[in-house]
Order: structure tokens, then sequence, then C-alpha cells
């Protein structure tokens, strides 16, 4: 079922786990995606970010997600990432996502107050809920991501921001990168635990793909709702696309979609395990649904 993102992250926020967001491209990322969710009976985020859109075409995009979400037993939210034009977050709501994020994060605070107000304002209209960022996330390696600064958010301007926008969820920036480390990740946790103090509405990790397990965990407890997984995902699909061309001579696309679907399908179920707090076959909590 298509659902909204923020009863979904509130579910998530009030029980300490996180929703895996994962940016997808293609028919087979999505229904990977969902089928891990039905697998183990955990809402899904489908994610598509905006420098998709000269690859992707967002309605037929959207009406494909719509249709499979219709079918599916879990929760499914379709969510714009990383917006930085108005145009794109006007054609997402249009299109039915159910949460767009608009990152005003390259501009001064007051700049990117004013521009989420508006954007906030627009979306709510419509009944779409609004993620935004202050702070930025540096990229790593294999990131297909703008390069940010890596300014880690402070306390006392996320909460003025999230006060003086409405903004429904929050993403915080805190030592995570867009890719994979270049050397010993740097999370402050203790940052997050003053974020957490100030700022009551859902958190958002960017940057899921290469953090420790353990510091995922530590974030959950702390605060975070929503953990954002692309680069991971891509690397298994593109490994497994280079050994099976290495091996075979010509393989049929019908087979080669169909098996790699499978092969990112057990990427994104360590992910939304790790997330859920799910060992093994046993939850440490209750599934949401």
């Amino acid at each position: 079922m298509l659902s909204d993102t923020k009863i979904m992250l509130y579910e998530a926020q009030k029980n300490q786990y996180a929703v895996a967001a994962f940016n997808v491209y293609s028919l087979e990322t999505v229904q990977a995606a969902i089928s891990v969710g039905e697998k183990l009976k955990q809402p899904i985020i489908i994610a598509l970010g905006e420098r998709y859109f000269d690859s992707v075409d967002v309605e037929g995009f959207a009406a494909m997600v719509k249709a499979l979400a219709a079918k599916s037993s879990i929760p499914v939210a379709l969510h714009l990432d990383h917006a930085y034009k108005m145009e794109s977050i006007i054609r997402a709501i249009r299109n039915g996502f159910t949460s767009v994020m608009y990152d005003g994060s390259r501009y001064p605070l007051d700049e990117n107050i004013r521009r989420t107000k508006e954007i906030v304002e627009i979306a709510h209209m419509a009944g779409v809920s609004v993620e935004a960022e202050i702070g930025s996330l540096v990229r790593g390696e294999f990131s297909d991501e703008e390069e940010g600064d890596g300014t880690l958010t402070d306390p006392q301007l996320a909460k003025e921001f999230v006060e003086a926008t409405g903004v429904d969820f929050l993403a915080a920036a805190i030592g995570t990168v867009h890719g994979l480390y270049k050397g010993e990740p740097k999370i402050d946790l203790d940052l997050l635990q003053r974020i957490r103090q100030v700022v009551d509405i859902p958190l958002v990790l960017h940057g899921g793909s290469g953090t420790p397990d353990e510091i995922i965990l530590e974030t959950i407890k702390n605060g975070i709702c929503k953990i954002n997984v692309n680069t991971e995902v891509s690397m298994t699909a593109v490994t497994y696309l280079k050994d099976l061309l290495k091996n075979e001579k010509m393989p049929h696309l019908s087979t080669i979609m169909a098996n790699m679907q499978r092969t990112i399908e057990s990427t994104m179920e360590k992910f939304v395990r790790l997330f859920a707090n799910q060992i093994g076959d046993e939850y440490i909590i209750k599934s949401p649904f």
C-alpha cells in the first residue's frame, strides 16, 4: 500500500527503529526493495533523486511505484531525494510522491529557511511531507552525489530551522559521507544526541553505505528514523555485472536483470534487518503492522 512517509517515520520514532530509504533507478531496484520489505515485514521508502530525472521518466516511474505499492502487503512510501529546484518538487507532488526533500544546505541559514518554508507551505497544501537539511555531507568513493563541504549540523541552528520552517523531518549531518568512506569513519554521536535534545521531529541519516553496523544502531537509539542507502546497492549490481560479463559470452538481458535483482535483494536485506533491529529470524522489536 502507498503510505504517508510522515506517519511511517513517526511510527519508527515511537518504536525506535529506522526505515530504509533506497535510492532506485529501475524496475528491478524498486521490485527488489519492496520484495525485501515484504519478506521481513518492514516498511520501505522508495527514493528517487532529482539527479536521475534526466534518465528516469518521473511520471512513468511514479505510476509504476504506485502500482507495485498497491499490490504490496507492506507500507511503501515514494520520496523525492535531494531536490534543489522548485519545479522538481512540484513535479513530484503532482505525480503522487508522499514526501519530498528540499536541499537548501548550500545557502546561508536565513536563505535556507526562506526557501524551505516556501516548499513546506506548498507541499503541506497537497498533504505531502517535507525533509530538509542543514549542514552537508562530503562525497566519498563510488558516489554520484554532489560534493558537500562537510559542515556538521549545529543543534541550536537545527532547532531554529525546524521551528521557522515547519519541516516534517530533518537530515542531520554528523560525519557520514555520501558513498564509501575514504578513511576511518568519524561519526559524532554526541552531536546527534544534542540535536535530538532540541529537535523532536524524526531525524534522517544520509550515507548509510559503509557506516559500521554498531554506529548505525547507536544512531537509531539517538533518534534516527530514516536511513538512506544508495552506493552499496549500486556496487552490488555493478560487481555482479562485471563478474557475469567476464565469465559468459552473451547472456540474455532478461536473465541478467532477473539475477541482478536477486543479487541486489541480498544487500538490501542486510540493511533492512539492521535498521529494524532484527537478528536472524527474531525481531527485537515488533513489526510495525
